[in-house]
């Protein structure tokens, strides 16, 4: 004879599993699509105001629903793509400078020094200049927005102002550093892989810093309390 235990036991697991199997079959809530496409266009209409449209809509993409319809959100999220992609190539190019391949290809000057090296590592102190002044930015986005509510509400139009102002002074030096270390390559009458490998990864890190840039330059002009 099977015990009320027993009974009670098999009852609540039986009652446990059924209300199991029902909470699963009930599907969660999702955002709309209409909500979703919105925001997509949004980033497909803001990077239209910036020199490389396409490679903007790519990187950015994917973060739609993070960045909803915040031209603040954008900026600060367009210049975290950019850090990111820059401090990948910073440590692609300090790995470069120590490889046998750098050795062993490197042209050397009158006073015996290793010219390409040179590059690579005058290169190397651009990319992580840029990487700082990137970091600078994303701080002051923060710190702008990281208040919200009544804090948002009460910060004058000349305080928007002159932080916007270093934002975009600092996303223009980061620029200007990865024109440089550019240039050191583009400089070199030879330099083979090597060389088109570099220029390639720069030629990316500085279409995504320019594109963060325009959008830092529309939130600036468009986004005053």
């Amino acid at each position: 004879m099977v015990s009320q235990s027993h009974t009670t036991t098999f009852i609540f697991f039986t009652t446990f599993l059924f209300i199991s199997r029902s909470i699963s079959a009930v599907p969660f809530p999702s955002r709309p699509n209409t909500t979703i496409t919105n925001d997509l266009d949004f980033i497909r209409t803001s990077c239209n105001a910036t020199l490389y449209p396409d490679v903007c809509f790519t990187s950015l993409a994917g973060y739609a629903s993070a960045v909803q319809d915040s031209p603040a959100r954008l900026a600060k999220l367009a210049i975290g793509v950019s850090l990111s992609q820059a401090k990948s190539t910073a440590a692609y190019l300090s790995k470069l400078s120590h490889s046998a391949v750098v050795t062993s290809t490197a042209k050397y000057s009158g006073d015996g020094h290793q010219i390409t090296s040179a590059v690579i590592r005058d290169c190397i102190s651009n990319v992580e200049d840029a990487v700082d002044e990137m970091r600078g930015s994303l701080r002051q986005l923060r710190n702008m927005n990281g208040g919200g509510g009544v804090a948002a509400a009460r910060r004058s139009v000349e305080t928007f102002r002159f932080q916007m102002s270093n934002v975009q002074t600092w996303m223009s030096a980061a620029l200007t550093d990865e024109d440089t270390c550019m240039d050191g390559f583009e400089d070199l009458e030879e330099g083979g892989v090597i060389k088109t490998t570099v220029c390639d990864r720069l030629e990316e890190v500085k279409r995504l810093t320019s594109n963060a840039l325009a959008l830092v330059n529309t939130y600036a002009n468009n986004g005053a309390p």
